[in-house]
């Protein structure tokens, strides 16, 4: 079967799942593979659950017409979704970034969809798979597509724009997040700048924080650039406030005062771009503000919360050297005279790990701390004189019921899952 005639069917059956736990009647099931894991092996539980379909590679699990035999089901996947992203000629908006992607697409989605039919990815499906998935969930009413893309390696960013065809692009910055995959700082700027280098070779509009020179330097050479930043930029505005909430004056491009409800200066060029994309876009002043100052942020994203007597930052859904650094000096500069810091180690550092984790505590070591407790990785291999615990668990089984009216922060990578924590505060 070729791609047309998938795609024919794809049209009756627009709905695809991955997961047979999350099969609906009528859906197209994509029998992928994993290092652990056969798709192949579910295509009979998939047609018994309601599939219309079922899209495998390997002929064993072939049952009847229902199931449709390609050379690679991931490839088949995106060539689907390049497909259907043909059909569309509207602004395709891709968001890379060391730090802040998610938040930024967020609000950039929350700003865009006030004035037009947006599409965008669901929670942080930004990988090989989740990049075709977002494609594939947008429908013919579709004005705007926002499109975030994660990579750990390079040629990957490159991968998605083949398909994904952005028109306009953001890097949120480029830092030290997963190093050992891109092979070092230079590998990371490669890795995320071949966003911009698609957008160089197809007459695209690429949006600089005009504060960071090494975007401008990324940025050369790219027909359209549209700027924001805290000065000199065509957007600009500057940190009002922020305790506990961030604030943002404007003063070119856009007039006011946004508060929001993110925790942190370091999320400062995340509104600054929301903003001027809206403004690029010819959104609304007061759509713009609106939309922002109601937004919420979710998913262990720089969450501030309540439990008991005491605030908590939750931003324990990814950490690297970079955002750490950020968000320890941000939690510094927060008035509270019991401040605790809950940290777990950094994950996919490669060889510069324990050098990065001895950073890391060297920063700590700055201020002032009621307490710091330090979780898994490569803490465990470094000399410190604070708190340290294998797991999550047994860090939050030795927190328990030891703080009142203290301010916490809650970070680490994803794999320490250091929002078990909570259970025990």
């Amino acid at each position: 079967m070729n791609i047309e005639e998938l795609y024919t069917l794809y049209l009756g059956n627009p709905s695809i799942q991955t997961d047979t736990r999350k099969l609906n009647k009528g859906d197209l099931f994509f029998a992928l593979k994993g290092p652990s894991f056969n798709g192949n092996e579910f295509a009979t539980k998939a047609l018994d659950t309601g599939a219309s379909y079922v899209i495998i590679d390997d002929a064993r699990y072939a049952i009847d017409e229902r199931t449709i035999l390609v050379d690679d089901v991931l490839k088949t996947l995106q060539d689907l979704a390049h497909h259907h992203r043909l059909q569309f000629d509207i602004p395709f908006i891709a968001i890379t970034g060391s730090n802040g992607k998610t938040t930024t697409k967020e609000l950039v989605h929350a700003v865009l969809s006030s004035s037009y039919n947006t599409y965008t990815t669901e929670g942080n499906l930004n990988n090989h798979i989740g990049v075709p998935l977002t494609i594939l969930k947008i429908r013919k009413d579709a004005e705007m597509a926002v499109i975030e893309m994660g990579a750990n390696h390079q040629n990957e960013i490159a991968s998605y724009c083949a398909y994904a065809m952005p028109t306009h692009g953001l890097i949120t910055n480029v830092g030290k997040a997963h190093l050992e995959g891109f092979g070092g700082e230079e590998g990371v700027r490669k890795g995320k700048g071949e966003l911009f280098d698609h957008l160089r070779q197809h007459n695209g509009t690429a949006f600089i924080m005009s504060d960071y020179e090494y975007l401008q330097d990324m940025s050369k050479g790219i027909p359209g650039i549209y700027t924001y930043g805290t000065q000199d930029a065509e957007v600009t505005g500057n940190i009002f406030q922020t305790d506990p909430f961030l604030g943002v004056q404007f003063n070119k491009g856009y007039k006011g005062i946004i508060q929001t409800h993110l925790v942190g200066s370091y999320n400062l060029p995340n509104v600054l771009s929301a903003v001027a994309i809206g403004v690029y876009f010819k959104v609304s002043p007061q759509k713009i503000r609106e939309s922002i100052e109601a937004y919420l942020p979710s998913n262990s994203r720089s969450q501030l919360m309540q439990k008991g007597s005491n605030k908590i930052i939750l931003d324990a859904y990814n950490a690297n050297p970079s955002s750490m650094k950020a968000a320890i000096e941000n939690f510094a500069r927060m008035k509270s005279p019991e401040k605790i810091l809950a940290l777990g180690a950094m994950a996919e550092l490669g060889k510069t790990s324990v050098e990065e984790h001895e950073n890391l505590i060297e920063e700590i070591k700055k201020y002032p701390w009621k307490d710091v407790i330090l979780v898994g990785g490569d803490f465990q291999q470094i000399n410190h004189p604070y708190h340290q615990f294998p797991s999550s668990s047994q860090a939050g089984e030795w927190m328990k019921g030891k703080y009142e009216n203290a301010y916490l922060l809650i970070k680490g990578s994803r794999s320490m899952q250091m929002e078990k924590v909570l259970d025990y505060l």
